[in-house]
């Protein structure tokens, strides 16, 4: 077991975005997956998590997967660079009296992209989204809250990403867990020559 920390964050106003300085490149663009299948979410869940042990989704049936993406205020957006996913943003919108909060539930890159100046041109996209999903969905009242939790089992730099972009923390708690291996049936072993 270690000591882990969760993180909360938030931003109760659209005018409290921080845009990226760096746009997304040639080459890349995000595009909302208007019909999502359970097999590309969970590619994009274990592409992107395995390096950070989610492992929240994995024990799931094929239509517990698709019944959360199925929630109406539920969209999944994936940022290609070159053809190829990069990596993705999950927006689970939820209303709250005649309001609607986002919750920012999974964003990440893929190995390769990390370290390339993407991710914060992905999530000042995302979260530009968020604010706007109430739009996207029939009886959603404005967005009045946009908001993301993380922990240390995550990327090292997520909250400073989350903080650039605007988010301002507003909760955080500690607690012992045994921590899943997101990586686990991801790639065999590499095999060793003698």
């Amino acid at each position: 077991m270690i000591e882990v920390t969760t993180t909360h964050l938030q931003q109760l106003s659209r005018d409290e975005l921080l845009p990226s300085k760096r746009a997304l490149p040639a080459g890349a663009r995000l595009e909302r997956v208007e019909a999502i299948t359970p097999e590309f979410s969970r590619f994009l869940y274990r592409g992107v998590g395995s390096e950070w042990n989610w492992v929240d989704r994995l024990s799931l049936a094929r239509t517990e997967w698709e019944s959360l993406l199925r929630t109406p205020g539920t969209e999944t957006h994936v940022l290609y660079v070159d053809g190829a996913p990069g990596g993705y943003i999950e927006l689970a919108g939820r209303t709250e009296g005649a309001t609607t909060e986002v919750e920012i539930m999974y964003f990440g890159l893929f190995p390769h992209c990390i370290g390339r100046g993407l991710g914060g041109a992905l999530l000042t996209e995302g979260i530009s989204r968020a604010w706007n999903l109430d739009a996207r969905f029939e009886g959603f009242g404005p967005v009045s809250r946009v908001w993301v939790h993380t922990c240390t089992l995550d990327g090292p730099a997520a909250i400073a990403n989350y903080e650039a972009r605007g988010l301002r923390v507003f909760h955080t708690e500690r607690e012992m867990l045994t921590p899943g291996d997101g990586a686990a049936g991801m790639w065999p072993a590499e095999s060793v020559t003698p």
